[in-house]
């Protein structure tokens, strides 16, 4: 590991300053679940590690109750968020959260670092790779190990997945990121936090070198059915193949408001409109759900080794959508 200066600033304005401009220079550390795996690999060698577990504030580590809504600091631990009482309201998240490797893994990490992770394709973690991504010219998944990379390939020369499973149901429920960087406290839609990056000057999200994510709002203007279904080689410490976050409002048996976003198979979180069509204004059945997980594989393009992730994608997409209206969870019988 490259040596490097360790800052632990105890409030925001002490630690905007030590950020950069550009990427590379400086990294934050959280949980260090990502970070720490990186730097050991060099695949990043930063000149400062800015820590953020120390600062002030209750909006960096405590789940905030309103009337209507609730904020989720960056800060927050995985297990906090898998065993809080925001099952209630929002089990679309506390399933995804409580999915999440292993009790290790959910004690150390944090909301933030789940959102901000780097990607785990396994070209990208290797130190003597130069792909896309580390300032090289070829994104060696393409025609290479691709059984776990996207399937939704068009428009796309890197084929990553985005690793986070806590953005798909934040992004179904509607959730707003809250950012804050030199110019003050500024705020997106979750959905806008991600983008596909080609080079290596850019990340999986779009937050600035010099900005910090503090934390999450989830405020759906009226209670959402949600829930979130993921598809893994096993239980515990695995990335999902694939994975789907649904949302929706009841209206009798009929359904409106529909939001269906995909996990694992692009390099962002893919919200459906075609599966969310399928969905809205009809009575959830197995019939309609079906026809959702159908209409959600439209536009894929499979690689040479994962064309298995489509089937799998109908089936998380139809059992995540009969998950969160109530029906009776035959799979697991």
């Amino acid at each position: 590991m490259k040596n490097f200066t360790y800052h632990q600033p105890t409030t925001l304005q002490q630690a905007l300053p030590l950020l950069e401009t550009e990427w590379g220079k400086v990294e934050l550390l959280a949980g260090g679940t990502d970070l720490l795996d990186r730097q050991k690999e060099y695949i990043s060698q930063p000149e400062r590690v800015v820590s953020l577990t120390a600062l002030e504030g209750d909006f960096r580590k405590v789940i905030g109750f309103g009337p209507n809504h609730v904020v989720i600091g960056a800060g927050v631990k995985l297990a906090d968020i898998a065993e809080s009482q925001l099952l209630g309201a929002f089990p679309a998240l506390t399933a995804a959260a409580g999915a999440i490797a292993g009790p290790q893994i959910r004690n150390m990490g944090t909301l933030g670092g789940s959102l901000c992770q780097r990607n785990r394709c396994w070209y990208f973690r290797d130190e003597h790779v130069q792909c896309l991504l580390k300032g090289g010219r070829k994104c060696f998944a393409q025609e290479g190990e691709n059984q776990y990379h996207a399937i939704f390939t068009t428009g796309h020369p890197c084929v990553i997945v985005h690793p986070s499973t806590l953005a798909p149901p934040l992004i179904a429920l509607g959730a707003t990121a809250q950012i804050v960087g030199p110019k003050g406290l500024r705020e997106m839609p979750v959905e806008q936090l991600f983008q596909a990056p080609v080079k290596d000057s850019q990340r999986e999200h779009t937050l600035a070198p010099n900005e910090i994510l503090v934390s999450v709002r989830v405020a759906p203007p009226v209670p959402l059915r949600n829930a979130s279904y993921e598809v893994k080689h096993r239980e515990t410490s695995e990335w999902p193949l694939v994975q789907a976050a649904v949302a929706f409002a009841l209206d009798g048996k009929t359904a409106r408001n529909v939001r269906i976003v995909l996990g694992h198979v692009a390099p962002t979180p893919v919200v459906s409109a075609g599966a969310a069509k399928a969905l809205e204004g009809k009575e959830v059945t197995e019939a309609t759900a079906t026809a959702a997980g159908e209409a959600a594989c439209e536009g894929a393009r499979p690689l040479s080794q994962n064309a298995y992730k489509v089937q799998l994608l109908k089936v998380a997409v139809k059992r995540a959508v009969l998950t969160a209206a109530g029906a009776k969870r035959y799979w697991e019988e």
